[in-house]
């Protein structure tokens, strides 16, 4: 059998110098890889301890937070400011807002029965500018005549109130004739408006924000389901599917909750011009005869404030058909606490039911906090808003409460 030859060591050896000359000439004092890579972390630690320290006397000093509470302090002046200026354009967009969405159910009837978007809201508006012309063309004349007579005629209505026996009674508790004086004053008027030059003014600026609202209007009707998909994108993906639906719930809400009040008060108006044209053709009531358009206006007006409208329009009609006669305001006086009792009972529930349901107590608190904010319009908005948040409370809230 051959030798094998020995075996071999395949890891190279590392060389040696022979000569100790060599060996000794090496330096002895130079750092290794780690002592560099070590030394280099220590160094950048002690520049980030001291960035961090610096910064934290930065902060802690006395003089640097004054500053930064008084320039936020200033900001938020600043913005406050911005907003409270902004106000009237904040409230013309609410406004076409809750006006587009309460026309929205009406294009999204149409594009069920095959028109396109465009196409629907273009019928939809022409139709609005319709109505709008023929109640200017028929309504405002007379509606004009007929307030202009009644500012006129407010100093003889007081002397027809001095003369009543009861009006008697309570200026002698409250004094109220005199306070009706002063809101006979014919430079009450004057002084109000500012003269001639106030008056022009606000025709102008009446006529700006209504041009205003129609145009604003336009565009969100238009734009609206556009407007929707930016929104959803904001949302993130895996939350959509139930965002989406929300979304349209409340638009529905607010849209019919527009429409259903406009309703109401149309039905209001209606009624009570109907009662006063019959009212003045039985029993001899020439105020309420003369002024019937103007008063059934009022109170379709003021029957969209909720909770307070249709009491004020009421009050405003009964004490006109006082200055006729007592018999007059005890008829007109009975015919509204009627009518509030049909409205509430069978009108508002019938129209409502198909819109929105909101509670008594949500329509109450809603309208106070709105009222507080926005004035009339604030009370208006606030009320669908409410029974928005009450709705997404019961459907997102109270089932997450209850999984838990």
């Amino acid at each position: 059998m051959p030798d094998q030859p020995p075996e071999t060591d395949p890891t190279p050896q590392p060389r040696e110098h022979p000569d100790p000359a060599v060996q000794s000439s090496e330096p002895k004092d130079q750092p290794t890889r780690h002592e560099k890579v070590s030394s280099g972390s220590t160094d950048s630690e002690s520049a980030r301890l001291g960035d961090r320290h610096a910064t934290s006397l930065f902060v802690r000093s006395p003089f640097v937070l004054g500053f930064l509470f008084a320039a936020g302090a200033l900001v938020a002046v600043l913005i406050g400011e911005a907003v409270t200026a902004l106000s009237s354009v904040w409230v013309l967009i609410l406004v076409s807002m809750f006006l587009a969405l309460g026309l929205n159910p009406l294009v999204d009837f149409l594009c069920k029965h095959g028109l396109k978007r465009g196409q629907a809201v273009a019928v939809v508006f022409l139709l609005v500018l319709a109505l709008l012309t023929a109640f200017v063309i028929t309504i405002v004349p007379p509606l004009v005549e007929q307030v202009t007579a009644l500012v006129d005629d407010l100093p003889a209505l007081v002397e027809q109130l001095q003369r009543n026996e009861l009006v008697q009674r309570l200026d002698e508790q409250f004094g109220i004739i005199d306070q009706l004086q002063q809101l006979a004053d014919a430079e009450l008027a004057t002084q109000a408006f500012g003269g001639l030059l106030g008056v022009g003014m606000a025709v102008v600026g009446g006529i700006f924000s209504a041009v205003t609202v129609l145009v604003l209007t336009l565009y969100f009707l238009s734009s609206l389901p556009s407007l929707k998909r930016h929104a959803y994108r904001l949302v993130p993906a895996s939350r959509r599917p139930r965002v989406e639906p929300l979304t349209d719930r409340v638009i529905a809400n607010v849209g019919g909750f527009v429409a259903g009040q406009s309703a109401v008060a149309v039905t209001a108006a209606v009624s009570t011009y109907a009662f006063l044209w019959i009212l003045a053709k039985v029993v001899d009531a020439p105020l309420i005869g003369q002024y019937s358009l103007a008063l059934a206006l009022v109170v379709g007006v003021l029957d969209l404030i909720p909770l307070i409208g249709a009491t004020i329009g009421a009050v405003v009609v009964a004490v006109v058909g006082l200055a006729d006669s007592v018999t007059v305001a005890i008829i007109v006086g009975v015919f509204f606490v009627v009518y509030q009792q049909v409205e509430n009972y069978l009108v508002a529930p019938k129209i409502m039911s198909r819109s929105v349901n909101v509670a008594p107590m949500v329509t109450i608190i809603s309208a106070l906090i709105g009222g507080t904010l926005l004035g009339v319009v604030g009370a208006l908005v606030a009320i669908p808003v409410g029974a928005s948040v009450v709705m997404l409370i019961r459907e997102v809230v109270v089932p997450r409460q209850d999984a838990h």
